[in-house]
C-alpha cells in the first residue's frame, strides 16, 4: 500500500470520511461470524470502520502503514494497530477469522502478493472487500468536469473481473459480488458521493480527503471547480443533471467482494 498517498490525503480525514451505517451493515452481514471473532482490516485508514466493528464486539487488527493515518485513530478497547503493508502483513498463519478491506484496494502496490498474504492469514475466509470498478459505472456528470481524475480511476481501479481471479485463485475461494449502489445521503464521502449533491467538490478539504483529488494536478482541479461552481450558480448543472437530486442511489460501479472457502 503506498503511504506516500494517505500521507498527502490522510490530514483532516475524520472530517468527511466517517463509517456510514449501510457499508457497515453489509460489512457484518458478509463476514457472518459470531461476536468476539478476530477480524483483520487491511487499510484500516483512521479505524471508523476498524472501531464501528470493535462497537459491534468483534476484536480488530488494524493493519495501516501512514502515519498520518495512525495518529487520527480513536483507539478502541477491542482494536489492536499495527504497522504493516498488505503485502507484508504484520500476522501470523491462520491468525485471523475475518478478513477486511474497505475502498483500500487501490492504494495496494502488488494485489496478488496482498491476496496471497490474505489466503495466509485467513486461509478459509470469509474476505469481504468493498472497491469501486467506475468500468460498471452509470453515466457520471462528474466526469465531465475532471477527466484527468477520471482517467487516473480508470488507471488504479483494477477490473472486478481480475481481482476476483486473482483473490479466487490465492485461496482457492468461490466469490460473491454484491453490487452497492451509493445513497442520496452517504456519510463516507468518497470521491463519488456527491452524484446527487454537487455543492460538496466545492470543500476543499473534502476533496483533500480523497485520493483522486490529491493526487490530480492543481491547474485540473481548479479548471473543474472554477466550471462546476459557474454552472451551479447559472442553473446549467440543473437543467443537466437536477433529477439526480431527486434519486435514493445511483450505481458508480462500487461492490462488494466476498471471497471464502
Amino acid at each position: 500500500m503506498k503511504d506516500i498517498t494517505y500521507d498527502a490525503i490522510g490530514k483532516s480525514y475524520n472530517r468527511n470520511r466517517t463509517a456510514d451505517k449501510r457499508i457497515l451493515k453489509t460489512i457484518l452481514e458478509l463476514l457472518n461470524l459470531p461476536t468476539g471473532s478476530l477480524i483483520a482490516d487491511i487499510g484500516a485508514g483512521t479505524g471508523n470502520y476498524t472501531n464501528a466493528l470493535a462497537d459491534s464486539g468483534y476484536r480488530l487488527l488494524a493493519i495501516e502503514p501512514s502515519e498520518i493515518m495512525r495518529k487520527q485513530a480513536v483507539l478502541h478497547e477491542n482494536a489492536a494497530w499495527l504497522i504493516g503493508l498488505a503485502e507484508h502483513l504484520p500476522l501470523r498463519d491462520d491468525s485471523a477469522d475475518g478478513v477486511m478491506t474497505i475502498l483500500a484496494l487501490h492504494h495496494f502496490l502488488d494485489i496478488r502478493d496482498a491476496a496471497n498474504e490474505v489466503a495466509r492469514v485467513c486461509p478459509t475466509g470469509p474476505t469481504v472487500i468493498l472497491t469501486m470498478d467506475p468500468r460498471h459505472s452509470e453515466k457520471f456528470w462528474f466526469n465531465d468536469y475532471f477527466p484527468e481524475i477520471e482517467c487516473h480511476v480508470l488507471k488504479v481501479f483494477p477490473p472486478l473481473a481480475e481481482v476476483i481471479d486473482i483473490f479466487s485463485s490465492a485461496g482457492h475461494w468461490s466469490a460473491k459480488i454484491i453490487k452497492f449502489p451509493l445513497p442520496h445521503d452517504l456519510a463516507d464521502l468518497n470521491m463519488c458521493s456527491g452524484w446527487n449533491r454537487p455543492q460538496i467538490y466545492l470543500d476543499p478539504v473534502m476533496r483533500q480527503n480523497t485520493s483522486g483529488f490529491a493526487l490530480a494536478s492543481p491547474s485540473t482541479v481548479h479548471a473543474g471547480i472554477s466550471l462546476l461552481e459557474n454552472d451551479l450558480k447559472s442553473g446549467k448543472w440543473d437543467k443537466l443533471n437536477g433529477h439526480l437530486r431527486k434519486r435514493e442511489s445511483f450505481d458508480a460501479g462500487f461492490r462488494f467482494l466476498l471471497f471464502q472457502a
